[in-house]
């Protein structure tokens, strides 16, 4: 499959990164392991994308993201096999992936032709009346985008449409363990008229991406994983732009006013979509004390009746995870909790990659499984007396993106939105609920930037001022 100029040189010479089926094991495709002396080719490809790219007029860069839309559209089936094949999303999971590539494409188009830069109004300070000007967007140049597995189409879609609709190249680093999607999506856009060297892409190890974050000529990282590797990038970035969308540990609260059965529905698939492996999938789940025993009863029995299994079967409900040692940890974790004295209600059984859909209460605060994301198809429940108690709870862990909460009462819901830390809060949604045009990100420790088309468009994109003064 089509990676870059160099890649494909590099194909015949060096190492290659198979990569696997999650579900079944079987070999889905590979691609060029590039390393560290692979870097200075990557480079000169790169610096000719951020001539070529800057030099593309709107309107060009528009067209070309809204013919990839129209491509990918077109070969959506093979789009989302290949998400289940890599990445063991289920089928309809990987269809909905592929919609939302679609759109956030668009999107970013219509950030080429309208986000240009604004008119300066000079005259409205004193002093200033001869004066008349503007402000244009302008590209950074040159962006190293590294992409994690769970979402392999959109997120990169995420960082190349705003990258692209800004002038921007990209050296795109996909997740070795589910590149294919990413390198597909590339490959339409070449399709679509976009020049080869404005998107290179650069698969390879952890010292491939440390190298390429180092490098003086790169002007921003935008980087969507885990904290430990979001904290080496920034330790070894220097002075370059950083976003980081670096997980969570979502709450949703439930108080008593609630439609039961709707919100039981909406928190079973926030917490088990992508077999858990969601940044904002639902963790944790504050109930009101007095529906509580109502709500775990339909919530533990809506759990169990999930299709666990082959993520390529229409019926299936949750997939593996991206690999049997990545279950593996959840099972440790969850393991680790019931030591502490949680109470298991459902699931904790493990057969290779697959691990059932997992529902615990009485989870000690300090444990793993209630301070740290677990990324994993693992749900906690705990009971709550007052609203002032469910929102200190939900702000306890040190990092947050998302969190829900259902009630009849918008007063009440208002109210504790704007004491909730989080980027986002969701009224009568799951935490997972995300528009690919709204601001996304997180509150408190690592949150760097904003993604969502216009906000990571506007983060990769520089003002140049432009003042004229009247002489005369």
């Amino acid at each position: 499959m089509t990676a870059s100029r160099l890649a494909l040189a590099k194909a015949v010479e060096n190492p290659l990164i198979d990569v696997f089926n999650p579900f079944d094991g079987s070999q889905v495709g590979s691609v060029p392991c590039l390393g560290v002396a692979d870097v200075p080719g990557l480079l000169e490809q790169a610096r000719e994308g951020v001539r070529t790219c800057a030099a593309l007029p709107r309107h060009r860069r528009a067209r070309i993201l809204e013919d990839a839309a129209r491509l990918i559209e077109r070969d959506a089936v093979a789009f989302a096999g290949l998400i289940v094949a890599e990445a063991g999303k289920t089928l309809r999971q990987a269809e909905k992936e592929v919609k939302r590539c679609i759109n956030t494409l668009k999107l970013s188009a219509e950030e080429a032709r309208r986000n240009a830069g604004e008119v300066v109004p000079f005259e409205s300070y004193e002093g200033s009346e001869s004066r008349q000007g503007w402000f244009t967007r302008e590209p950074l140049g040159l962006i190293v985008a590294i992409t994690p597995y769970n979402d392999p189409l959109n997120l990169v879609a995420h960082k190349l449409g705003p990258a692209i609709a800004g002038g921007n190249a990209v050296l795109l680093k996909p997740s070795e363990l589910a590149p294919l999607s990413a390198c597909k999506l590339v490959d339409c856009l070449r399709e679509a008229g976009m020049p080869e060297s404005v998107v290179t892409i650069a698969t390879g190890g952890a010292e491939l991406g440390k190298a390429l974050t180092a490098a003086r000529e790169v002007r921003m990282i935008s980087f969507t994983g885990g904290f430990v590797t979001g904290e080496s990038i920034a330790r070894n970035a220097g002075l370059k732009k950083l976003a980081m969308d670096l997980g969570g540990n979502a709450p949703v609260l439930v108080l008593e006013d609630c439609e039961l059965e709707a919100t039981v529905e909406s928190c079973v698939s926030g917490a088990f979509w992508a077999a858990g492996q969601n940044c904002i999938g639902t963790q944790r789940i504050l109930v009101q004390a007095s529906i509580y025993e109502a709500f775990r009863e339909r919530f533990v029995a809506l759990s169990q009746a999930l299709v666990a299994g082959d993520p390529s079967r229409r019926e299936t409900d949750v997939g593996p995870m991206i690999t049997e040692q990545a279950a593996r940890n959840a099972e440790q974790v969850v393991t680790e909790a019931l030591d502490e004295g949680a109470r298991l209600l459902c699931g904790h059984r493990r057969q290779g990659a697959l691990y059932a859909p997992t529902v615990l209460e009485r989870v000690n605060h300090d444990s793993r499984l209630w301070r740290h994301e677990v990324f994993a198809p693992v749900v906690v429940l705990e009971p709550f007396d007052s609203l002032d108690e469910a929102v200190a709870l939900a702000n306890e862990p040190e990092y947050s993106l998302h969190a829900g909460i259902f009630t009849a009462d918008l007063k009440r819901a208002l109210g504790a939105a704007k004491r909730i830390e989080a980027g986002g809060v969701m009224i009568n949604d799951s935490s997972d609920y995300r528009f690919d045009a709204m601001p996304f990100g997180g509150f408190k420790y690592g949150s760097l930037g904003r993604e969502g088309v216009r906000f990571a468009y506007e983060d990769m994109t520089q003002p140049k001022v432009v003042c004229i003064n009247d002489l005369n």
